[in-house]
């Protein structure tokens, strides 16, 4: 294993200094704790919150700044937050008109994000929690994790909010993103955990995994590499039989070790092989946005939209992941 750090135990807290020492404008650190809030107060605006195990990065303090999230809480390496974290980063992010949580469907994070809304209200701050569930690799809706589609949900929710909607209105506008949402990922390699230095599985030259999650988790199916062409027409017949909506925003998102020029390859055969299905892709966002360290492989999220969908994920943020 070959990575840039100081020391292992530090991995996380390094990476929060940098990121906070790089984007002095928008960032400033909650003291004590791993979390990172907007430099200027969100006042008079409902405020959304996410984080979890870090590692995924942009996600989830990349997607703090002006119409996104008020505040990330980052957790050690695929590891969730305390709920004190937590409660630190609702407080940092309250402005005074309640607060959203945004968590993906992990048992870690789900538990720890709901205490954390237990003490907040006992410090009276109106807070509210949806959980995205976008990952079709588990056919158990209620199991399925949540992967980039959260980060449709952090833009088209934080647009809400910088509109003026009230809490129970953002937490409605979440909740349509997550009913629709969808997405399933794949990997050529697996990411090594900075402080075992070991792989979270192992994969032979000649094989690839499908369903893969973002924790360095292997996928549900192992198979031998395929041409981009074919695994895109792999994970595209999955997602398309539960996406039937023609209208549709598209994302293809990188693990964190993909070069960019084989995510728009990849997006090439995503965009030809929807057109030829007869769906209308209204907006495409390629790039990484909810990566598993250096693994090298890529997810495809749709999310089927409307007038209004549409409207919020074109508002401006500053955020830099976005």
């Amino acid at each position: 294993m070959d990575k840039l750090m100081q020391d292992a135990n530090r991995f996380v807290s390094d990476m929060v200094d940098g990121l906070v020492l790089a984007h002095p404008d928008l960032y400033a650190k909650v003291d004590g704790v791993n979390v990172i809030k907007r430099k200027e107060p969100l006042n008079g605006k409902v405020a959304l919150v996410s984080g979890g195990g870090s590692g995924h990065e942009p996600a989830h303090a990349g997607f703090i700044g002006d119409g996104m999230l008020a505040a990330a809480v980052c957790g050690e390496v695929f590891t969730s937050p305390t709920p004190d974290m937590v409660l630190e980063g609702i407080k940092a992010a309250d402005g005074g008109k309640g607060v959203l949580l945004v968590v993906k469907n992990y048992s870690g994070d789900v538990m720890n994000f709901d205490m954390a809304k237990e003490l907040a209200e006992l410090e009276d701050i109106e807070v509210e929690t949806v959980i995205v569930r976008d990952d079709i690799a588990i056919k158990k809706e209620e199991d399925r994790r949540g992967v980039a589609g959260t980060i449709f949900v952090h833009k088209i929710a934080g647009a809400a909010a910088a509109e003026g909607k009230s809490l129970a209105e953002v937490k409605a506008v979440a909740e349509k993103v997550i009913a629709g949402v969808r997405s399933i990922g794949m990997a050529l390699s697996p990411c090594y955990m900075p402080e075992s230095g070991k792989p979270g599985f192992d994969l032979h030259e000649d094989e690839m995994e499908i369903g893969i999650g973002i924790h360095g988790e292997k996928g549900l199916e192992r198979k031998p590499i395929a041409s981009v062409e074919a695994i895109v027409t792999e994970l595209l017949d999955r997602l398309t039989a539960e996406v039937t909506d023609k209208k549709v925003a598209v994302m293809v998102n990188g693990m964190g070790g993909t070069p960019e020029s084989e995510l728009y390859i990849t997006y090439k055969y995503v965009a030809e092989q929807l057109q030829a299905k007869g769906y209308e892709i209204v907006r495409p966002f390629v790039g990484n946005y909810m990566t598993s360290l250096e693994m090298h492989g890529f997810s495809i999220t749709l999310l089927p939209v409307d007038d209004e969908l549409v409207g919020y994920l074109d508002a401006k943020t500053n955020a830099i992941g976005f």
